[in-house]
């Protein structure tokens, strides 16, 4: 990825690049194939997409059908790719293990997907067959997490089927009456309420066309597009090439489906450009590793569990996008903030406009790209079904690609390459999902089948006392312990099925408490001591782990104040009078303002220890709702404001010739 053609000063050099890969193969799993092997598992992965692409046009199967044959193509590839470990796996092959694996679960789901309908009529009354195919999947889905994404997933996924098992030798408030294996095994495998649940059908249905239409994006070109726009428009400033990583990281994490795969792609460049131009090593690789995580709560395209928050919720996928505006915004224009203010605290010039590309040629190369944007933005607020306007999305992007390489006659040969590789990618992208979500599945089927989540929703309100405010806080020191060893799609999925109903119970939004929820899943990424986000880049920056961490957790933590607005001050999610959104909308972004100032210890100038205790202050009356406390922060902020330019003049007085640069 480069600037442009002039800016070869800029690129990253060949040390910084193989180093971005080798970090990535450090978090990376997946086996690499070569030869025929490589063709075989391309095929199928290229398959795999098209099958998906079919579906969501055409619908041609029922729920459980689509969902087996889902599972079908993700356990065929995640047996695949996936070894049985890191040291014990032949390189380039498959060993007899997963050969075996992958036959057995292609025939289980095939066996599901023939005799569906004959497996739910029996129901409750189900033969050897359907017990031991059903046991046999509920393993082969438990090992598939497991090689997909760490043992934490499956482990949890256990200690519920044990929960389901030994319910009667349970302490009262656990205890229920427990359930057969056999039992277990098929309401987990042969219904829709366990491994082919509401998760997986959400994999099945959006999360993979979305993770396809992000990867076509970046085949085609659009990654390096919106990187030159960023640095267009934002380069020439204080501290530019942070504020353009902020915003080029950002639109990549909504699309890439992973922080970290994001910090290393992303951050291999915009990191040593942080760098050169006079960031700390630690605070650029916490820019990247922040930026990158914030990705997965901005509209218009969320992380994954924003999807099957809309299934939970049985709302439009577009209205949690709506609801999710303003917060995300918030959060965006923190971190952005923050790295302005450190510009200014260390006296940071941008890049010079002629190293910094052309938004005219920027546009000119790559405006197409924005066409297939404006297409997903138009069927969801047509109320689209996601699936439907994903679709014309991956349409409208391969249309433009070949059109605009007829328009400039490029081979189309190499257009229909990248096409193909973006298939390939969309569907190998979409296996750790997909494998979370399975799994998901099995734990929700637990919970169900035990009434664990009401037990555990009483549970919580007798441990907070009915409180409100000592219910949140326990709420997200349980989202970020479990976000740190478990996806954010699981982990959203776990804490969502037993808190947010106690939460609801309280008097918050439904809405509220699942965002909530979400937002505490996504920030175990940046907060120590497993902030794996900014360890990834650490390693490309070359700086102290620790410190990146902290970094990140800095740039970030506005993250970690605004879910609690949200519930406190439901008008930030846009319900409520248009008079009190508003007043809500700017008292917020003042009270963020402030945040980000005192978190960095700068707003015009460096500030006093009285005025970053003065600024966090601010934050916190202006974060809270309720007319005393926001007249008592503008207060203290017109306060703040007239010492900082007091100050300032003073200082220019002192220093007369000394000019200020943008």
């Amino acid at each position: 990825m480069t600037i442009d053609a002039r800016t070869t000063d800029n690129r990253p050099d060949l040390e910084e690049t193989s180093r971005a890969k080798e970090i990535l193969k450090k978090f990376e799993r997946k086996r690499e194939y070569r030869g025929y092997a490589a063709a075989v598992i391309t095929v199928m992965a290229i398959l795999t997409s098209c099958y998906h692409l079919l579906y969501a046009y055409f619908h041609p199967f029922f729920a459980l059908d689509h969902r087996a044959l889902h599972w079908m193509f993700m356990s065929i590839l995640a047996f695949a790719l996936y070894p049985f470990s890191r040291k014990w796996s032949p390189k380039g092959r498959m060993s007899l293990p997963d050969a075996l694996f992958l036959l057995v679960s292609c025939v289980i789901c095939l066996w599901i997907f023939i005799h569906s309908t004959a497996i739910l009529n029996r129901a409750g009354a189900f033969q050897p067959l359907d017990v031991a195919a059903g046991t046999v999947l509920v393993i082969l889905v438990l090992e598939a997490s497991r090689r997909t994404t760490g043992p934490a997933v499956p482990l949890i996924a256990i200690f519920f089927i044990a929960y389901a098992v030994f319910g009667p030798y349970l302490p009262d408030y656990f205890a229920h009456r427990g359930y057969s294996i056999k039992r277990i095994s098929t309401y987990l495998a042969l219904s829709t309420d366990g491994v082919f649940g509401v998760p997986l059908g959400v994999s099945a249905n959006f999360i993979l066309l979305f993770i396809l239409y992000g990867a076509l994006l970046r085949k085609t070109g659009a990654g390096q597009f919106f990187t030159d726009v960023a640095f267009a428009l934002t380069g020439w400033t204080r501290g530019g090439p942070a504020k353009a990583a902020v915003v080029s990281s950002t639109f990549f994490g909504m699309i890439s489906g992973s922080s970290v795969a994001n910090t290393v792609t992303t951050g291999s460049f915009t990191i040593p450009l942080m760098k050169r131009t006079g960031y700390p090593d630690y605070f650029a690789a916490g820019v990247e590793a922040s930026s990158s995580t914030m990705g997965q709560i901005m509209p218009p395209i969320m992380g994954a569990a924003a999807f099957i928050m809309a299934e939970f919720l049985s709302v439009p996928y577009i209205k949690v996008c709506i609801a999710a505006a303003i917060p995300a915004s918030l959060a965006f224009f923190s971190t952005f903030m923050q790295v302005h203010f450190r510009a200014v605290s260390l006296g940071l010039a941008g890049i010079p406009r002629s190293e910094l590309p052309s938004v005219r040629r920027a546009f000119a190369m790559g405006w197409h790209h924005l066409f297939s944007i404006f297409i997903l933005i138009y069927f969801l607020a047509q109320n689209y079904s996601p699936e439907r306007a994903v679709f014309w999305a991956i349409v409208a992007t391969i249309g433009t690609s070949f059109l605009m390489a007829l328009i400039r006659k490029e081979p189309l040969g190499n257009m229909g390459k990248l096409i193909l590789e973006g298939l390939k990618e969309g569907a190998t992208g979409a296996v750790e999902v997909a494998a979370a979500c399975a799994a998901a599945g099995i734990i929700i089927g637990c919970i169900t089948m035990t009434g664990l989540g009401i037990n555990f929703s009483s549970i919580v309100l007798d441990a907070s006392m009915g409180y409100l405010f000592l219910a949140l806080p326990f709420t997200m020191i349980a989202c970020l312990f479990l976000g740190m060893g478990v996806p954010t799609t699981a982990q959203y999925v776990i804490i969502s099925s037993l808190v947010a109903p106690a939460l609801v119970q309280m008097g918050v939004l439904a809405m509220s408490a699942h965002l909530f929820i979400l937002y505490f899943g996504t920030r175990a990424d940046i907060t120590p001591p497993v902030a794996l986000a900014a360890y990834a880049g650490a390693g490309i920056a070359g700086s102290n782990p620790w410190k990146t961490g902290l970094s990140a957790f800095q740039l970030g933590i506005a993250g970690f104040i605004i879910p609690f607005m949200f519930v406190y001050a439901p008008e930030l999610i846009l319900v409520g009078s248009p008079m009190k959104i508003i007043l809500a909308v700017a008292t917020a972004i003042i009270g963020i303002l402030c945040l980000a100032a005192g978190v960095q210890g700068c707003f015009i100038i460096k500030a006093t220890w009285v005025e970053i205790i003065l600024l966090i202050v601010i934050a916190l009356l202006l974060i809270k709702p309720g007319i005393f406390t926001d007249l008592a922060g503008l207060c203290l902020f017109a306060v703040v404001l007239g010492l900082q330019w007091f100050r300032k003049g003073r200082a220019e007085e002192k220093l007369p010739g000394k000019e200020v640069s943008p």
